[in-house]
C-alpha cells in the first residue's frame, strides 16, 4: 500500500485508470476461483451423479467463466499499462523542471551519466514495474487465499494438503525472493553500473582522441565487477529453492499418488477421492501460478519503490542548493557585498568568512591561482549556488530578495565557452532581449565587431548554426555570445574567464567587443590573461578563498605584491617562443 501511495501521488489524472486495473484484477482471481469450483460441481455430476445434462450446461458456464476471467486480467493489464506510461511521462517530466532549476552545485555533485540514468531508467524501471505490479498484485495475493477456502470447501484432505502446499511455497518463495538489503545493494550496483556506462560511451571520442587505455576507466571496469557480484550471488541464492519449488508443484501428483492408491481400496466412494485429486490437481497449478506472481509482484514493489525513492532522492537534490527568490522586482542601486560568506563543494571548503564590497559603475578583475575561488564568487554572485553560511547583497539587500526575474534581467554572464543554440545568429542574439527591434539587434553585432563574422556568410544574421548550417571558431563564438550580452544591457556584468580560449588574431576584436559591452555597467572579470585587466577600476588577488590583495593594476605593481609575481611570471609566459 505505501508503494501504491507513492505511485498514485505523481498521477492524479489517472488515478481512475489505476483503481479499476487493481478492481478487475480482484474480479478476474475471483471469477477465475469460481470456475474451478464449477470445475468440482461438474465432476460431482459426472463422476457422482451421472447427469450428463448438468455436466454440460455446467462445463459450458467453466469456459465462459475462463474466459470472463482472461479478459478482465487483461482488461486490468489494459488499464494499469495507461496508468504506468503516464507515470513514466510525470516522472521524466518532473527531472526535466528540476533540472531547469537546479543550482549549478547539484550539477557539479553529480555526473552527467547518473543525472540522465537516474531519470531515464529509473522512469522506464517504475513503468515497467507498475504496468505488471497492478493486475498481477492482487491476483497474487487474492487467489491463493480463495483457492484454499476452495479446498476446505471439496473436503478437509483437500484443504490440508493444499494448506501445507501453501505454508511450503511460501517458505521457498521467501528464500527465492533474496532479502530486501540483498535486493537494495542489487539495485544500487545496477544504477551504478548505468550510471558509468553512460558516462563511458559518451567518453569514448576522448579516448579516441587522446588515445587513452582502457585502465583509464577504472570506474566502469569496478561497476561491471560489483553488479557481476551481486547478481552471480542472487542466481546462486536462488537456485535451490526455485529447484525444490517447482518439483513440489510439478511433482504433487506422482507424490500424492502412491498413497492414495492404497486409500482407494479402502475408500467407500472412491469417486470422491478420485474428484479430490482431480481438484488438488488443478488447484495445485493455480497456486503455482500465483506464488510466481507473488514473487514477481516482489519484485515489481521493490522495483516501484526502488526507483521512485531514487527519483525522489535526486528531485530532492536537485531543489536542495537552490537559491530562494523573493518579490522585489527593482534594483536600489547596483553594488554588491559579499558579508562572512561560506560555500563548500560537498566536503570541499572554497570559500570561508569571505567579505568585500564592490561599488556600483566600478570595473573589478578577480585573479588568482586555479581553484582561489574566483568562479565561485562569480557564480554566487549571479545567484546559481546558495551560501553555506553569510550573506550576498546587491542594491544593499539580500539576494534572496529579487525576483528570478530581477536577477535575470540585472545580471549578464558570459562564460569561458559561450553556448550558441542550433539558431540563427539573429535569433541567438535575440535571447538576450526578446523584444528587442531589428535595429537594436545589428547595433549589438556591430559594437561586438561581429559585422566581419556575417559578411562571410550569405544570409548573414540569418545563417543557421550547428547541424547543417555553419559552426564558428572560439572567438566568433564569444563575440556573439557578448552581442548578446549587450542587447540584454544588463547593469551588472560578469566575464567568467572570456578570453581564455582565444588566439592573437581573434584577442584584439574580443578586447574592443568587451570594451562596449562593459561601458557604464559595474563589472567582475576573471582572467588570466592580465593583460586584459589593466584599465579596470580594482583587481582582487584571491588566494585559498581568502582576498589577500586589493588595489588597481598600478598600485600593486609599485609593491612587493602577490600580484606582481603574477605578473612577473605571465610577462614570462608571454616572452615563450618555438624555437625551430
Amino acid at each position: 500500500m505505501n508503494v501504491y501511495k507513492k505511485v498514485f501521488r505523481y498521477v492524479p489524472e489517472k488515478i481512475v485508470p489505476g483503481i479499476l486495473s487493481i478492481l478487475t484484477s480482484l474480479l478476474s482471481g475471483v471469477i477465475l476461483v469460481y470456475a474451478y469450483m464449477l470445475l468440482y460441481f461438474f465432476l460431482e455430476n459426472l463422476i457422482l451423479f451421472r447427469d450428463e445434462g448438468q455436466s454440460y450446461i455446467l462445463s459450458l458456464k467453466i469456459v465462459l467463466a475462463l474466459t470472463l476471467a482472461g479478459l478482465c486480467y487483461l482488461f486490468s493489464g489494459v488499464l494499469s499499462h495507461i496508468f504506468a506510461f503516464r507515470l513514466e511521462t510525470n516522472l521524466r517530466k518532473k527531472g526535466i523542471e528540476g533540472l531547469a532549476s537546479a543550482s549549478f552545485r547539484f550539477y557539479d555533485l553529480h555526473s552527467s551519466g547518473y543525472i540522465r540514468k537516474s531519470i531515464d531508467s529509473n522512469a522506464e524501471k517504475t513503468h515497467q514495474a507498475v504496468a505488471h505490479m497492478i493486475p498481477d498484485s492482487a491476483q497474487a495475493f487474492l487467489v491463493p487465499l480463495l483457492s484454499l477456502a476452495l479446498g476446505f470447501f471439496v473436503s478437509l484432505r483437500v484443504g490440508i494438503i493444499l494448506l501445507l502446499l501453501v505454508l511450503i511455497s511460501g517458505f521457498f518463495l521467501q528464500k527465492m525472493m533474496g532479502g530486501s538489503q540483498f535486493m537494495q545493494f542489487y539495485q544500487e550496483a545496477l544504477n551504478h553500473l548505468s550510471a558509468e556506462t553512460v558516462e563511458y560511451v559518451r567518453g569514448i571520442q576522448v579516448v579516441k582522441l587522446f588515445g587513452n587505455r582502457l585502465q583509464s576507466f577504472k570506474a566502469m571496469k569496478e561497476a561491471i565487477e560489483s553488479y557481476a557480484k551481486y547478481a552471480y550471488e542472487y542466481s546462486l541464492s536462488c537456485k535451490t529453492p526455485y529447484v525444490l519449488y517447482q518439483w513440489i508443484f510439478l511433482g504433487l501428483i506422482p507424490i500424492l499418488s502412491i498413497p492414495l492408491s492404497f486409500l482407494l481400496v479402502k475408500e467407500a466412494h472412491p469417486e470422491k477421492l478420485i474428484i479430490d485429486l482431480i481438484m488438488i490437481f488443478f488447484l495445485d497449478g493455480v497456486i503455482m501460478v500465483a506464488f510466481m506472481k507473488i514473487m514477481w509482484s516482489g519484485m515489481y514493489i521493490f522495483n516501484a519503490s526502488f526507483a521512485i525513492d531514487e527519483m525522489e532522492k535526486l528531485y530532492k537534490a536537485m531543489q536542495e542548493d537552490s537559491l530562494q527568490y523573493g518579490k522585489e522586482e527593482k534594483f536600489p542601486n547596483y553594488s554588491m557585498e559579499f558579508e562572512n560568506v561560506d560555500f563548500s563543494y560537498g566536503d570541499k571548503k572554497v570559500l570561508e568568512g569571505l567579505s568585500f564590497r564592490l561599488e556600483e559603475g566600478k570595473s573589478y578583475a578577480l585573479v588568482g591561482h586555479s581553484g582561489s575561488g574566483k568562479s565561485t564568487i562569480a557564480k554566487l554572485l549571479s545567484g546559481f549556488y546558495k551560501v553555506d553560511k553569510g550573506q550576498i547583497r546587491i542594491g544593499d539587500l539580500p539576494i534572496e530578495s529579487y525576483s528570478k526575474n530581477a536577477l535575470c534581467k540585472a545580471i549578464s554572464f558570459v562564460f569561458q565557452d559561450s553556448k550558441l543554440f542550433h539558431k540563427s545568429i539573429y535569433e541567438n542574439v535575440l535571447l538576450g532581449k526578446p523584444d528587442a527591434t531589428p535595429e537594436e539587434v545589428h547595433r549589438a553585432l556591430d559594437l561586438a565587431g561581429c559585422r566581419e563574422i556575417l559578411e562571410r556568410f550569405p544570409e548573414k544574421e540569418n545563417t543557421l548554426i550547428g547541424a547543417k548550417g555553419v559552426y564558428l571558431s572560439g572567438g566568433e563564438k564569444q563575440r556573439i555570445a557578448i552581442a548578446r550580452a549587450i542587447l540584454k544591457d544588463a547593469p551588472i556584468v560578469i566575464l567568467d574567464e572570456a578570453s581564455a580560449s582565444i588566439d592573437a588574431d581573434q584577442e584584439y576584436a574580443l578586447q574592443n567587443a568587451f570594451k562596449n559591452l562593459i561601458q557604464g555597467k559595474t563589472v567582475i572579470m576573471i582572467a588570466h590573461r592580465l593583460s586584459s585587466i589593466q584599465g579596470l577600476h580594482e583587481i582582487l588577488v584571491l588566494e585559498e578563498g581568502k582576498i589577500v590583495e586589493r588595489g588597481s593594476s598600478k598600485e600593486l605593481l609599485q609593491r612587493d605584491s602577490r600580484y606582481k609575481k603574477l605578473w612577473e611570471l605571465y610577462q614570462t609566459t608571454e616572452d615563450w617562443r618555438i624555437n625551430k
